[in-house]
């Protein structure tokens, strides 16, 4: 029975899996801005469920978060950084008031979150030795794409720091995943991305084409969420679960196309690179 803090469960897969992790018994401290929100499932599960707010900007939520799981659950197990939103524009589009919270969410809330966390991770994690954090990047965030630089920007923050992360955690018996989602349907591209108000004529058939996207695509996606959920939570239980986690045939199909391309820049300039080092 594990005790579990996810953040952004109102919606999305913070709420599908908000759901799965109450109704297989799991302790659960469910967290969104509006807490109102999320009051039909802890009603449902009302002592395995607690919810509370918690907008990851704002430090005292976070901490007042994790203190409800240590005092009203013992501790802390998961931790599932969820919360963030999208925003489509291209990169001269996007302006500091659109994409700046925008970071402040995706990146720097997930970051403070994971730090006011870890403490009580580390302490249950010397108890069992299997604590886990769970990263929700995106396809956006293993390859760039006109339209969703900005947004591609936060997500390989997200990369970056949750890599890092794991090696400096391994040997204290906690594991990071990263959940990599392509396109599933979920209310992303409804109510959780936002889009650039400015729009330059210049870019109408580069990133223009992913403001048609959002328009034609929502609620067509080809992810199930319920299904996404079920791998994520097999591989929080897995004993070696692994770092990446893409999920679905799509954000597959772009790994493949990035690292191919990637190959041949490489080899294409690997001997005029190779010889950029001092002669010993």
């Amino acid at each position: 029975m594990k005790t579990w803090l996810i953040t952004g469960c109102s919606t999305g897969f913070g709420k599908v899996l908000a759901e799965a992790v109450a109704v297989r018994g799991d302790r659960l401290v469910a967290t969104a801005r509006d807490p109102a929100a999320l009051a039909e499932l802890a009603s449902r599960f009302p002592d395995t469920v607690c919810a509370a707010k918690l907008d990851v900007t704002q430090p005292g939520d976070v901490a007042a978060a994790v203190e409800i799981a240590r005092t009203t659950f013992g501790g802390l197990d998961v931790l599932v950084n969820n919360a963030g939103f999208g925003f489509v524009g291209a990169v001269e589009e996007g302006t500091p008031d659109e994409y700046r919270p925008m970071f402040e969410t995706n990146v720097f809330g997930l970051i403070e979150t994971t730090r006011a966390a870890l403490p009580a991770l580390r302490e249950r994690a010397a108890q069992s030795g299997a604590g886990r954090t769970v990263n929700f990047s995106s396809g956006a965030g293993i390859a760039g794409g006109a339209g969703s630089g900005l947004y591609c920007a936060t997500k390989f923050a997200v990369e970056g720091v949750s890599e890092a992360l794991a090696q400096e955690v391994a040997p204290l018996g906690l594991r990071v995943v990263i959940v990599e989602p392509g396109p599933f349907r979920t209310d992303f591209l409804g109510r959780s991305i936002a889009t650039a108000a400015n729009e330059i004529a210049a870019y109408r058939e580069t990133a223009g084409k992913r403001r048609h996207y959002r328009e034609t695509n929502d609620g067509q996606q080809a992810g199930d969420p319920d299904k996404g959920v079920a791998v994520i939570l097999k591989a929080v239980e897995a004993a070696d679960p692994p770092l990446h986690l893409p999920l679905g045939k799509l954000v597959h199909e772009t790994i493949d196309r990035k690292y191919e391309a990637f190959r041949k820049d490489m080899g294409a300039w690997k001997a005029d690179a190779l010889a950029t080092d001092f002669n010993a």
